[in-house]
């Protein structure tokens, strides 16, 4: 039985440019990183695996420098037991200007080249390792157009850092169904942040840390596996932080405290203090309450690691006299049809508000 762990998409290095974060924020998040990859790292020497896969986009080129690539060989050079097997992505490319070419790595690291599908045997474990490296920020190669086949009798495992889901993504292309027929016993890949076990042997690792509100929820790695020919793999929760989605609904009978209140009763205290949360509001808010994100955002900071507020609210208008304003226009008439309804039915009354809001803004036009 070999045992591993699959990892990738940590983008040691980022800098936040693309997230709203203050430079404290930014920073801390920065060293999160650095902190999980040293995490990583610690368990499989816990575990005792055999294996630790990376799957490309390790580090930002863009941002990282000689002292930070001697930094992740120092790191990694801490499992000096375990088989590390890197394969460089879009963000970490491998040609003769890397980083990767800077330093020595110890003998047990196996960084695959960029010239085309590359094999490692491990011949005490009985298996036989494939990848691949980019050499390039984009990349469309077919890798497997001389590809021979796996070993047979042998444990075979693909990393590869590539797009299943996008036959026309410039971020090399994959068949998935080609890859399911070709017999490995396991498919770890990378460049999709959001982890997903595709199938009982294909799995994306995702990032371990989510980076920005696009990867929400649960991030982490894969642990997994193989023993005669039966492979088990699991994601493994174990970001420090996430990023978290909440919606808070109101109505015209909220205050500006009820609409505070229920911004820190979302989640529990505990998950508050250490997740990145974005607040939608939605729904209508009291023509006598005035809505400052930045002021709600400065009030509840104390609550919040971090916070994010959205306004989708649509404001409550006085019916009877907006309509008595516009009785000789579309506004008038489109108030006066909505009341032959039934107003106290929210679907309705939303419907109203929302219909006001277009036909107000487009009002200079009447």
């Amino acid at each position: 039985m070999i045992r591993f762990i699959h990892t990738g998409d940590l983008h040691l290095g980022l800098q936040f440019q693309n997230v709203s974060f203050d430079p404290h924020t930014a920073n801390e998040r920065r060293l999160e990183l650095w902190n999980t990859f040293q995490r990583i790292v610690n368990k499989t020497i816990e575990d005792e695996v055999d294996f630790l896969f990376i799957a490309g986009d390790l580090f930002e080129e863009k941002y990282f420098t000689l002292a930070d690539i001697k930094r992740v060989r120092d790191t990694l050079k801490k499992a000096e037991n375990i088989n590390i097997v890197i394969t460089a992505g879009n963000h970490d490319t491998l040609n003769k200007k890397s980083l990767y070419t800077m330093v020595d790595w110890p003998e047990n690291i196996t960084i695959f080249a960029p010239a085309g599908l590359g094999k490692k045997e491990f011949p005490d474990k009985n298996t036989c390792i494939y990848g691949y490296s980019w050499d390039r920020g984009e990349n469309t190669k077919d890798i497997f157009y001389d590809f021979k086949g796996i070993e047979k009798g042998k444990v075979n495992i693909l990393i590869i850092h590539g797009d299943i889901f996008d036959k026309e993504s410039p971020y090399l292309p994959l068949d998935k169904n080609y890859l399911d027929q070709l017999g490995f016993d396991y498919i770890g890949l990378g460049h999709i942040h959001k982890p997903n076990i595709i199938s009982k042997k294909m799995a994306y690792c995702g990032s371990p840390e989510p980076l920005n509100f696009g990867e929400l929820g649960e991030h982490g790695i894969i642990q997994g596996s193989i023993d005669n020919g039966n492979t088990k793999i699991d994601l493994l929760p174990f970001s420090s932080r996430k990023f978290l989605e909440k919606t808070i609904v109101i109505d015209e009978n909220f205050g500006y405290v009820d609409i505070l209140d229920h911004i820190k009763q979302c989640d529990k205290e505990e998950e508050l203090k250490n997740n990145l949360y974005r607040i939608k509001l939605e729904g209508i808010v009291n023509k006598n309450v005035e809505i400052d994100v930045q002021d709600i955002r400065k009030s509840l900071e104390s609550h919040f690691y971090y916070l994010e507020i959205r306004d989708n609210t649509i404001m409550d208008y006085d019916l009877d006299r907006l309509e008595e304003d516009n009785k000789d226009n579309i506004i008038g008439h489109f108030i006066q049809k909505m009341k032959e309804k039934d107003l106290e039915d929210r679907v309705t009354r939303e419907a109203l508000y929302i219909g006001l809001e277009v036909l107000m803004k487009g009002k200079v036009g009447i």
